[in-house]
């Protein structure tokens, strides 16, 4: 029996155009262990397009042209939060769209706005420079791991540390505004590029604790004011696309320390109260 399925296999191979072993997973369906071959088109076609996007944000940024960087970081973002979404409305997740994702997230999301920021400001900065963007680097390479292995353990409402693409935002929408507006770039403008980069990698390792926005259902009703608040929310960033992305961007990422400082400060009256009582 073995023999029969070795013999098939290899007419496969042998009948095949390209000699690329197909793609084959275990999935559960009704209790039961079925392989699976194949992989979906749809959601692992938006993750290339976010890859694309992301290499291409690389040569742009390698280019000296930052604003179509910007975009493409931008396009990678969108696509990014597209893949993972479509996958779940049509059912079809699976453990190589999960890995694919992930890959892609760590070029266009840790690779790219380390290489952007590097190519706008902080080359002259020279080791510090790109000790920087390496530190950045591998903070996001770190955070997209523990995301991988927590993915079934966290509450799905939060992300703990703040997540890939808003922190790749949050670095290249600097160099995007900076080239946009010329900014010359003095030492005192790369030192700010290398702390901010440094603590934006930070925060990606952090564990501090964001708002995922997951409870959001495309599929539900929402009321018409919401929908109204977006209409608004899409004519802003149109008008001003550079500065609006970066402040939205600045001001989530800010959430989670923030969020954390309260939590503190709300946990440190009980405390007193519980030993005074005691």
């Amino acid at each position: 029996m073995n023999i029969d399925n070795d013999n098939d296999q290899e007419l496969d191979e042998e009948d095949s155009l390209f000699p690329i072993d197909e793609h084959e997973e275990l999935v559960s369906e009704d209790g039961k262990k079925v392989r699976r071959r194949g992989i979906y088109l749809l959601p692992n076609l938006l993750t290339l397009g976010a890859l694309f996007a992301g290499f291409y944000a690389i040569i742009a940024g390698m280019s000296g042209d930052f604003n179509e960087a910007g975009w493409a970081i931008l396009i990678a973002a969108v696509l990014d939060g597209l893949d993972g979404r479509v996958a779940r409305l049509t059912n079809t997740q699976s453990a190589f769209g999960a890995q694919f994702d992930s890959l892609s997230d760590m070029v266009s999301f840790g690779v790219a706005p380390a290489l952007i920021i590097f190519s706008w400001s902080l080359s002259s900065l020279g080791q510090a420079g790109w000790a920087a963007s390496f530190i950045y680097m591998s903070c996001a390479a770190l955070r997209l791991a523990r995301f991988n292995v927590q993915l079934d353990t966290v509450d799905k409402r939060f992300f703990v540390g703040l997540q890939s693409p808003v922190a790749a935002g949050l670095v290249t929408f600097v160099a995007w505004v900076g080239f946009k507006y010329d900014v010359e770039i003095t030492p005192l403008i790369a030192i700010g590029g290398a702390v901010l980069t440094t603590f934006t990698g930070i925060l990606m390792i952090s564990n501090y604790r964001y708002y995922s926005f997951k409870e959001i259902h495309f599929r539900g009703t929402v009321p018409y004011v919401v929908f109204l608040m977006a209409v608004v929310l899409l004519v802003v960033i149109a008008q001003r696309p550079h500065e609006v992305l970066l402040t939205m961007c600045l001001a989530y990422a800010l959430t989670g320390p923030i969020i954390w400082i309260y939590r503190r400060l709300r946990a440190k009256p009980r405390k007193s109260a519980n030993d005074s009582t005691a």
